[in-house]
């Protein structure tokens, strides 16, 4: 697992030993950014269920301004602070250490995410609670873009249903990127 471009392109980044976490592949990640890559210069990037922080760091090296870090895992968060070290992109970044609802739910900002990726733990159904909350959350304007990463099990119609559209998706083997943006209320 590698930084794929920007100012800290081809440092690889320490990963965590056994199911902890799923890193996102370097071949997803690189298609998830050339997606979003137009939203990443100069943009306030949150990655909620962080891992080992590869999608935030990845947003930081190439030119986002800010990127919050959530996970509640004690081994994933010195995997973040480690990589952010190495990467030397910690000036750029906020680690927060709680569950991503009560993280999202507390986070004060003044002004909204252009991005928010959320790459929760498959098949549990953490999608939908992230965005029960995400719903009102004034992190999330009518720019926003919300990319889920889930199973291909997991059902689009829940996440339409939650006042959601689907802008784009991009199935994988046993995945997919699912881009939304908040339905104006």
């Amino acid at each position: 697992m590698r930084v794929i471009a920007g100012k800290a392109r081809r440092i690889q980044l320490v990963s965590l030993e056994g199911e902890a976490v799923r890193p996102t592949l370097d071949r997803y990640k690189e298609t998830l950014f050339n997606t979003i890559q137009a939203y990443i210069p100069d943009s306030f990037f949150i990655d909620v269920f962080a891992g080992t922080g590869s999608i935030g760091i990845e947003a930081l090296s190439r030119g986002a301004r800010k990127a919050v870090f959530i996970e509640n895992n004690k081994k994933a968060l010195s995997v973040i602070n480690e990589n952010l070290e190495k990467t030397r992109l910690k000036d750029g970044a906020e680690v927060i250490a709680r569950d991503a609802v009560s993280a999202l739910m507390g986070f004060k900002s003044d002004e909204c995410a252009d991005v928010i990726f959320i790459d929760p733990p498959y098949n549990r159904g953490l999608e939908t609670e992230v965005l029960r909350v995400l719903k009102t959350s004034p992190l999330v304007g009518e720019d926003t873009l919300i990319v889920v990463e889930a199973s291909n099990e997991t059902p689009l119609d829940d996440i339409t249903d939650q006042g959601y559209d689907i802008v784009k998706t991009k199935d994988y083997r046993t995945n997919r990127h699912i881009f939304l943006r908040r339905r104006e209320q």
